[in-house]
Order: structure tokens, then sequence, then C-alpha cells
């Protein structure tokens, strides 16, 4: 069961949504862009007027190639009108993205990303739990001469008579 404070809160969004919902119920124009066509709906069929100059006849949509901004007007019923200030930046080549589909491919992106990261986590993961490798052994010799002498060429230096300098040390590290 809901309690008191999440119905408290529920009736509150329901009561807003109501509201929002009925001062939309006044008609509405609309004005909408695409690459360099405009298209304006008037709430009503009527006529059109582009700075007081008669433009277009008895419809609902009105639409024109944009050039520049200015002034526009549906009359429609008697004395009805619906004004539009029109300005914007059209161009032939572009392509409008909404908000939820912007959304849609960040999220899909980010999940895709996930997915991935999981298999090549996976994939690693199989491959390096049998363990450290074995060192292999060297094959056994086989009986006759031992090692070759070294060379007094390459003999161990003397620590006393060598360069401390950085690249002067030999550092052996295992891991």
């Amino acid at each position: 069961m809901l309690s008191m404070g999440v119905q408290a809160v529920l009736v509150v969004v329901l009561l807003g949504v109501a509201t929002t919902m009925a001062q939309d119920s006044t008609p509405q124009g609309e004005v909408e862009f695409w690459r360099s066509k405009v298209k304006l709906t008037c709430p009503g069929k009527g006529e059109w007027f582009y700075k007081n100059e008669k433009v277009y006849n008895e419809s609902y949509t009105y639409e024109f190639t944009y050039t520049s901004k200015g002034d526009y007007r549906c009359e429609y019923e008697p004395n009805q009108k619906y004004y539009f200030y029109v300005e914007g930046n059209v161009c032939e080549n572009c392509f409008e993205l909404d908000g939820n589909t912007l959304f849609t491919v960040i999220v899909g992106d980010l999940l895709l990303t996930i997915i991935m990261m999981v298999i090549v986590y996976r994939c690693t993961k199989k491959k390096s739990s049998a363990g450290p490798p074995q060192p292999s052994k060297a094959p056994p010799r086989s009986g006759g001469r031992g090692p070759p002498v070294p060379s007094p060429d390459y003999e161990a230096l003397n620590p006393q008579t060598r360069a401390q300098d950085t690249y002067s040390t030999v550092v052996t590290r295992m891991g």
C-alpha cells in the first residue's frame, strides 16, 4: 500500500498535469523549419499575411522558402488573428536532431561500450585464469664437453671502478 506522503505527491503531480493540459486547450499555431523551408500552421483555416500584404488564401498552413526574418499572421473566423514572428537559420544540407534521438544514441553507445568491456574482461580472464605459465626445463645435455671457458674480455666489472650514473647500473626485476 502507498504511504500518505506518496499519495499526496501523486495527487499534486496529476493535478499539475491536468491543469497544464487544460491550459493547452487554447488554439495554438506552430512554426516548423526543414532545411530551407518554413511551414506555419494557423489554429483555424484563414488568410495569410506577410507585412500586412495578403500572401495566401484560405488554408490552415502556409509553406514558403525562408529568405529573411519577418512578421506573419493568419486571420481566421470573425476577427480572430494569430501572429507569427519567424527568425531562424536554415541550410539545404542540415538535419534536425531532437533531444529524444540524441539521448537514445548516447544511452545505446554507453550500453554497447559496457557490453564490449564485459566481453573483453571475460575473455582475458579465461586465458589468464590457468595461472602463470610454467617455465620449461632445459633439455638435458648429453655428456661430453663442458661449457667454454669465458673470455677475459667479458669479466664482471669491479663495483669500485664502475660509474654510478643513472644508466650505468643493471637492474633485474622479476614480475
